[in-house]
């Protein structure tokens, strides 16, 4: 089944807005075995539009059109999608109902523009939209069954996953399950990844198991998508595969699945009935960020301590500022005394220097992490090539990796791809 994705707005056509829906929406449809084969950007023009519309209708079998279904005069996806169907508009009572609704529920009263929001395409089939006021709707236009979607990304997922890939998949037809598998790692590149999995598919039979990655630094995610004429088939042919993808990735992998290293660490400390505290340097407090976003009541992760110097922090410790150099000494000193200050079982400590580009010397970031714990302080010492940013993310994801391997008793030695040697 060909499947085409129509994005629509000038905010998208002109990149003031990256179009991270066509992104996601591409993604969740490979994840299921549904194949894209087009992708088009249209501004908010009706006879451009409309161009778009009868030309996917006659190449694709399924179009997902993005936006156009809001309030406004430039919002056009439902007056295009009947003229391109030979349709006409007709008020959708129960939708109207709905918004009514939806609007007295946070006690307001609907203003008067959202009610083209409910004028629909007479011969459409209402698509629900829990959770916002742009109805979805699907109708035929040519060859093609059209599935129009909101452009608010939040009301597009739940859409998308809960009515569209449904409907998708009874189209395709065929009994074919897919599955996809998902290994989170850090410190290990793609370029090496791919070497140490060359042949790995080739455990599982009649290539029912299909490898690839996506990098988005300091994290690389290896996937497995999985098909079968069952769940146990799907099962059956997965197990070699992810066993041996264990195995050779090792302790680089930190999470699977929809599990992030941050829930990992937490997790961990929580069902000891440990607690985490973090003390930052050069990080804008991404790791403090982080853990606060996984732990919202605030049961393990203790208190965040950030400081834009190092005297700035050890005053904040009463620590006596002998020396403005960061050193792995300083993380050390830092770590413990905090750990004293808040009394969590453990603290860590990560500071980052950023070093400029010099002639014939490019730009890079130290790095010292200690983290206090029961049995005494640890110290890990880094360096990462790149700018201020590059440095950054490799330090918050260097510490937070580092307070795992420590908690799961695994290898402190191993060097990430992104440290220089």
């Amino acid at each position: 089944m060909r499947i085409e994705i129509i994005c629509t707005g000038d905010e998208i056509l002109s990149g003031k807005i990256v179009n991270t829906n066509y992104a996601y929406i591409s993604r969740r449809l490979d994840e299921v075995g549904l194949d894209v084969v087009w992708g088009t950007t249209v501004g908010d023009d009706r006879d451009n539009l409309l161009a778009s519309f009868l030309a996917a209708g006659e190449r694709a079998d399924a179009v997902i059109v993005n936006g156009g279904l809001g309030p406004t005069v430039d919002d056009l996806s439902q007056e295009i999608a009947a003229k391109a169907a030979g349709d006409i508009l007709a008020l959708n009572t129960e939708w109207l109902g709905r918004m009514e609704a939806f609007f007295l529920g946070r006690g307001r009263e609907m203003p008067a523009n959202n009610r083209k929001q409910a004028m629909l395409p007479q011969s459409s089939e209402m698509i629900d939209n829990p959770v916002g006021t742009a109805c979805g709707f699907a109708l035929n236009i040519g060859k093609a069954r059209f599935f129009f979607t909101p452009g608010v990304p939040r009301e597009l997922y739940r859409m998308l996953n809960d009515e569209l890939i449904p409907r998708l998949t009874e189209m395709r037809g065929g009994s074919t399950l897919h599955q996809l598998k998902r290994f989170h790692s850090f410190g290990i590149g793609e370029s090496r990844a791919d070497r140490l999995l060359e042949d790995v598919v080739n455990l599982a039979p009649n290539g029912s198991v299909k490898l690839g990655f996506q990098a988005h630094y300091p994290q690389l995610e290896t996937k497995l998508a999985v098909r079968g004429s069952s769940e146990e088939d799907i099962l059956r042919n997965l197990e070699p595969v992810e066993t041996e993808v264990r195995n050779r990735l090792g302790s680089f992998v930190f999470a699977e699945d929809d599990s992030t290293l941050e829930g990992v660490v937490l997790d961990h400390l929580g069902m000891r009935g440990q607690t985490i505290s973090v003390c930052e340097l050069g990080t804008n407090g991404l790791i403090a960020s982080r853990l606060t976003q996984h732990d919202e009541d605030g049961k393990v992760f203790r208190r965040g301590l950030l400081g834009g110097s190092l005297e700035e922090i050890f005053k904040a410790l009463g620590l006596n500022n002998e020396t403005e150099k960061m050193t792995p000494e300083t993380a050390k000193l830092t770590a413990g005394a905090f750990s004293k200050l808040t009394g969590s079982t453990h603290c860590l400590s990560v500071q980052v220097k950023h070093n400029p580009a010099q002639p014939g010397k490019r730009a890079s970031g130290t790095i010292a992490v200690a983290l206090a714990q029961p049995d005494g302080i640890l110290l890990r010492q880094s360096e990462i090539i790149g700018d201020a940013h590059r440095v950054r993310l490799g330090a918050v994801e260097l510490g937070l990796d580092y307070l795992r391997r420590v908690l799961h008793l695994l290898p402190l030695d191993e060097r990430s791809d992104f440290e220089k040697s």
